[in-house]
């Protein structure tokens, strides 16, 4: 490794051991030929100013007055280095120490993050939901001693700094809030800091993130990443699948906690000198408004964004938009369809993880194989293997095993040994691989419900109930049964104007043994009023299973 410019080395003395680390794929690759002192904020935002496109737009975000509001990447720029003067200076922050980061998707959060980054930080951005409780998890896990916090956000926060509190951290010590008019806010410090600032000469491998995973099976996890894999998510999915150009507008729902919502909203168009829309809260009907006004041309969101927008485009002028990218969960061929005969749009499907951070497996629209999810990402490099870690025949399900310019680094959590073996990433994913290197989802390994000896994909069940008209959402468990070991539950939220009934059942229960093989149809159907989901909107199916 490079030597650190860390003078606090607490991230790169808790990395799990190389012989740990998953083998990287960097040499030879020139998308991921990086000099070996880089700072990726410097590269995100500065060097187009160098270049001579400080002029440029970078953020937008709707105004209550004008509608519109925007920074260049000028003044981007100086904001940047603005805060990172009081975190250094008022602060008194170390390259190093971790800060935790916590706001909606706006321009002080986006700013905070990339001045964090710019003084040498290691940022710990986490979801504006979480409760003290879980907050303080993360802080003690990663020995947290600052935050950037948006003032709307406090109460969670303030019983981390309560000695009277069941959530109290006493590693906490400074903090400071955002939108926030006290003469202590980092919006007033901020403004009276000079707009220069020279960036932490931080190392290609210092550690400058710390993502913590969504917690879709439970306990999150840490997930480490260095300077160059920022950029390298940008370099490839990016850059090769979604081919980002300086003239795109993005836009979307993922929070930029998430690594989905960091690279796609943020990182992905700062990259080439493109500009994004950051809108705090949005509904379908909502994002579809927002690509209207601010002529986007791409879009991210979820699923079930999408199968709902679908029924709203013709509210909306929507022509700007060309391409909408969907990652974060499993997309039903339903949802896929059911968009493109609403938009025209192909959508561009990933799969990927906060352990890579970014999308490894996908393919552009001309290139889409109905009922796959793609391709590796040119840089990575896939198999499937079985349960002696041995590739299978093509079109034969095994476990996905998958290397590339990123992988994964917990921090400080035995899990590790789990999600690397043998120099692969195992993501926890079912797949199978056609001849032509084509990747067809199942499940989650832990998704697979075997039942009186068959092997049945929750999400090929989910997809098959989502075709039927009375469906507007599902989730598809195993459950114990004496008799078959498990069987299939569904959990179905029914469209307005149907019925909870028994007829409804049936009805479910015929439409699938109609579509897909007769043996995965779900024998028991609870109706419910919503799903439980994760705030990046993936269904949480070990809830359900505990139900």
């Amino acid at each position: 490794m490079e030597s650190s410019a860390h003078i606090d080395t607490f991230a790169r003395d808790h990395l799990p051991p190389e012989s740990e680390w998953p083998v990287f794929l960097l040499d030879g690759n020139p998308d991921v030929n990086y000099p070996a002192r880089l700072n990726c904020a410097v590269e995100l935002v500065d060097s187009h100013v160098e270049k001579g496109n400080g002029e440029r737009v970078a953020l937008w975000w709707p105004d209550p007055v004008t509608g519109k509001a925007s920074l260049t990447y000028r003044e981007l720029m100086e904001l940047t280095n603005r805060i990172a003067r009081v975190l250094v200076e008022d602060m008194k922050l170390q390259p190093g120490n971790r800060i935790l980061l916590r706001g909606p998707n706006n321009m002080m959060m986006a700013a905070s993050w990339l001045a964090a980054i710019k003084a040498g930080l290691v940022t710990v951005p986490t979801m504006p939901l979480l409760r003290a409780k879980e907050l303080q998890t993360i802080i003690e896990k990663a020995k947290i001693q600052a935050v950037l916090c948006d003032k709307r956000l406090a109460d969670e926060l303030e019983h981390c700094l309560d000695p009277n509190h069941p959530a109290y951290s006493p590693e906490l010590k400074e903090v400071r809030y955002f939108h926030d008019d006290s003469s202590d806010s980092l919006d007033k410090l901020a403004e009276g800091k000079s707009a220069e600032f020279k960036a932490c000469d931080t190392a290609v491998d210092d550690v400058c993130l710390i993502a913590f995973t969504s917690g879709t099976t439970g306990k999150p996890k840490g997930c480490m990443h260095f300077h160059r894999d920022v950029l390298a998510m940008c370099d490839t999915f990016a850059r090769h699948t979604l081919k980002v150009h300086p003239d795109d507008i993005i836009c979307g729902t993922p929070p930029l906690a998430f690594t989905f919502g960091l690279g796609g909203l943020l990182c992905f168009p700062l990259r080439v000198g493109a500009s994004t829309v950051l809108i705090e809260k949005l509904t379908p009907d909502e994002l579809l408004a927002q690509v209207e006004k601010f002529a986007v041309t791409m879009v991210f969101t979820a699923p079930t964004f999408y199968r709902q927008m679908a029924e709203l485009v013709d509210k909306h002028d929507i022509s700007s938009l060309k391409k909408t990218v969907s990652a974060g969960e499993a997309l039903p061929d339903a949802t896929r369809q059911l968009w493109k005969q609403a938009s025209g749009i192909e959508m561009i499907d990933g799969i990927g993880g906060t352990e890579m951070i970014h999308v490894y497996v996908s393919s552009p629209p001309e290139e889409v194989r109905r009922g796959a999810i793609g391709k590796v990402v040119p840089g990575y490099v896939a198999q499937v293997v079985d349960d002696d870690f041995q590739p299978v025949p093509p079109g034969t399900v095994g476990r996905l095993a998958v290397r590339g310019p990123t992988g994964c680094r917990y921090l400080d959590d035995e899990r590790q040994r789990v999600f690397v073996q043998n120099g692969w990433n195992l993501p926890g994913d079912t797949f199978a691989m056609d001849e032509d290197g084509y990747l067809y989802y199942q499940a989650r390994n832990d998704d697979m419900i075997i039942s009186a000896g068959y092997n049945i994909a929750g999400p090929e069940v989910e997809g098959c109930l989502l075709t039927h008209e009375a469906v507007a959402e599902c989730g598809v468990v195993g459950v114990p049964d004496e008799k078959r070991g498990n069987i299939v539950k569904a959990f179905v939220v029914l469209k307005p104007g149907y019925a909870r009934d028994e007829a409804m059942v049936k009805t479910l229960q015929e439409h699938v043994k109609n579509n897909i093989a007769p043996y995965k149809y779900p024998r028991a159907i609870e109706f419910v009023d919503t799903l439980p989901r994760t705030e990046t909107g993936k269904l949480q199916r070990f809830v359900l299973r505990q139900k």
